[in-house]
């Protein structure tokens, strides 16, 4: 039987030991799943937000959620954290996809998308001299938090760059996000971007 590492548990430990903030770059998927996620990190970093996700293949889609992004993080941190647009492109991702495109979701696919975010916040945070980098994406119940923080270390090894090990959907995070999507009218989506799970999420309504 396999024994899952407690990702919270580290991050609990990493935090408690920093003496002042550090520099955080953060991988936002949305504003929901940005939403807990701040609240968690912002008391120990001085953070800044990557929106970088070139698996949303619809470019008025992708405009939603960035809007969405920016009016929360506008509403609630003012200018006190920056919001880095990494731009649309779906074309690393269909790349990426190559070959993949029959997959399930939660599929070889997906760790081919995760990779590809990861490593390039990872490439970002290195040039910035931020000293962790991270992703919101373990705030949802439906993303595979142990293969997320597998990723954020080998590519910390790649890179030269501290990856920050979380499970933001501990401590209630998910729950958080709801409510905080609730109480500030965010956008959510039912689909995580891509064409594949667009069409998935359509088949099942």
């Amino acid at each position: 039987m396999d024994v899952k590492t407690n990702y919270d548990f580290q991050f609990d430990n990493i935090v408690k030991g920093l003496e002042t903030k550090k520099r955080l770059l953060l991988h936002a998927c949305c504003a929901p799943c940005a939403s807990s996620v701040l609240e968690r990190v912002t008391p120990y970093f001085d953070v800044t937000i990557y929106f970088y996700n070139p698996n949303i293949t619809d470019r008025a889609e992708y405009l939603h959620r960035y809007n969405e992004l920016l009016r929360f993080v506008s509403i609630v941190y003012g200018d006190k954290i920056k919001v880095i647009d990494g731009g649309f492109d779906p074309r690393p991702f269909i790349e990426a996809a190559r070959g993949l495109e029959d997959e399930p979701e939660r599929g070889l696919r997906c760790d081919k998308c995760f990779y590809l975010r990861l490593k390039k916040t990872a490439e970002l945070a290195k040039v910035g001299l931020y000293d962790y980098y991270c992703t919101t994406l373990s705030v949802s119940p439906h993303k595979n938090a142990q293969l997320l923080n597998e990723l954020g270390f080998k590519i910390e090894q790649e890179e030269l760059v501290k990856w920050l090990p979380s499970d933001f959907k501990k401590k209630q995070g998910y729950v958080r996000s709801i409510e905080l999507s609730k109480e500030y009218d965010l956008y959510r989506q039912n689909y995580c971007g891509c064409v594949f799970s667009q069409k998935l999420a359509e088949k099942n309504n």
